[in-house]
């Protein structure tokens, strides 16, 4: 291998697993290596994440893909970092640990917080200052829950001795060796502390939220060089942070106003880029920063966040025990027709966009003798392809466009079955890239652009390259008439949970 052939690394630090990927200047993965952690249920609506087991595989995942790849560090143009948003991780400044395993995006433990939040003064400033609803989904409830059951942590974090950070901040203080405490735009505008506008922490957010500034990291754009590594790949500039789903859109090239992508994961995330200036939702969509390329002024997103796509297959797997293996379930949902009747609405921990109705719990409706495992297969891919449909409704009503092409990446995109359906119940082509790994590789060109390994947008959205495309095949009638069924299911979910008498 000639040595003068240079590569940027991406960190993938995900819900799940955390992955280091190489790629190549023309865009292709070169070396992927992946690691999962565990998931920590301590009780019902409860997920948590130990931030130092997270931080042990970055270093071997680092070590193994950079192995596979047969290259060395001076071969590292630049590292790009994409991260799980608003998981909530607060450690000590002095010795580097955290002081409790981290808050997943996932946990429903601040819901009555958040109540108490929404009926006290101020509370309508929060999304008309941040772009996003006060919800038990967003990083700054978590803080203070820690703050406030965590003896004498306030006065800590007040003295500046405790520190706050989503996943990319707290591994870029990792591989800096603590000298560098920043955060990014894309992240930052998922806290409920960001004024949304000015890029800055605000005051009066602080203030509704008890949180002390002290504990906030300085906030950065999410292509541009935050530090040089010195742990694990010293010496090579960390040149972009971005939050999974902004990463994704920037990986999908989708730099214009008016372009829209939806990764399939766990969850799944529609992101519609909105152009230079912040678009306030009225549908029950996120107003967020996009990105921002240093020296320049910020891109914003409309975001329809669905907590359930890929967790229900993984439930339909390991809880139900009707597959042995994810791909399967394509298999067993074409055994049959249709549906039977039967809608599945997966509101495991509340529904999120459009509905944002954090005491719904999922059902399972127009159960008959007649319906078949095959008949609740198909229902759990169609819950995916139903619920893009109420975040692309709500999308086009907010920003006064109608939704033309979907990109799509994330595992589930492999399933031609869902994707199909995704086209049909949308109504316009699904296509996907020859590159899947779209979050990965946003970080990768982000990091790439800072350093000049790339020299612009336009030589990225070149690299992009279509794969894979479905166009709609479904009868208006039965769209029509399958939509209100489903929405007549979701609303079976709502206020099931009940407040305390």
């Amino acid at each position: 291998m000639r040595t003068s052939e240079r590569y940027v690394v991406a960190i993938d630090q995900g819900t799940t697993s955390t992955r280091c990927i190489v790629f190549d200047r023309r865009g292709r993965l070169h070396a992927v290596a992946q690691q999962e952690h565990h998931q920590h249920y301590p009780r019902p609506g409860w997920v948590e994440h130990d931030a130092m087991e997270i931080w042990q595989h970055v270093r071997r995942t680092a070590a193994s893909a950079l192995a596979s790849a047969g290259i060395t560090l001076d071969q590292v143009a630049a590292l790009g970092i994409t991260n799980q948003r608003e998981t909530t991780v607060l450690w000590d400044r002095h010795t580097g640990r955290p002081v409790a395993r981290a808050i997943v995006w996932q946990d429903t433990r601040t819901d009555e917080l958040v109540n108490a939040l929404a009926a006290t003064p101020g509370a309508e400033s929060v999304p008309k200052r941040s772009g996003l609803p006060l919800a038990t989904y967003f990083s700054a409830p978590r803080i203070r829950w820690l703050l406030d059951h965590t003896p004498g942590l306030r006065e800590r974090a007040v003295n500046g001795d405790v520190l706050f950070g989503t996943m990319e901040t707290w591994l870029i203080w990792n591989l800096t060796g603590g000298a560098v405490f920043c955060t990014d735009v894309t992240n930052a505008s998922r806290t409920l502390l960001m004024d949304l506008r000015s890029l800055s922490w605000d005051d009066e957010l602080l203030s509704f939220f008890g949180i002390p500034r002290r504990m906030l990291p300085e906030i950065r754009p999410s292509a541009g060089v935050l530090g040089t590594a010195t742990e694990v790949f010293a010496g090579v500039p960390i040149a972009a942070a971005l939050g999974d789903q902004q990463a994704a859109l920037f990986g999908q090239t989708c730099f214009t106003p008016g372009e829209a992508k939806c990764t399939y994961g766990t969850g799944s995330f529609l992101l519609l880029h909105t152009g230079l200036e912040p678009v306030a939702s009225t549908h029950g969509l996120l107003s967020t920063v996009a990105y921002q390329i240093d020296g320049a002024p910020p891109a914003y997103a409309l975001e329809g966040s669905i907590a359930v796509t890929g967790s229900l297959v993984q439930w339909f797997r390991d809880q139900l025990g009707l597959i042995t293996t994810a791909p399967e379930i394509e298999t067993l949902a074409r055994t049959v027709r249709d549906n039977g009747g039967c809608y599945i609405v997966p509101a495991f921990s509340g529904l999120y966009a459009p509905h944002w109705r954090s005491s719904a719990r999922g059902v399972i409706v127009g159960l008959t003798s007649y319906i078949t495992k095959g008949h609740l297969a198909r229902a759990v891919l169609e819950a995916t392809g139903w619920q893009t449909r109420e975040v692309v409704d709500a999308m086009n009503a907010d920003s006064g466009l109608a939704l033309s092409t979907l990109k799509v990446d994330g595992g589930m995109t492999a399933d031609n079955l869902l994707m199909q359906f995704v086209a049909d119940v949308l109504d316009v082509p699904v296509v996907r890239p020859m590159v899947a790994e779209t979050v990965s590789l946003g970080a990768a060109y982000a990091a790439g652009l800072a350093v000049g390994y790339w020299p612009d947008l336009a030589a990225l959205r070149d690299l992009w390259h279509r794969a894979g495309q479905w166009l709609p095949d479904m009868d208006p009638a039965l769209r029509t008439t399958e939509y209100a069924n489903w929405q007549r299911a979701v609303a079976h979910t709502f206020d099931w949970i009940q407040p305390p008498t």
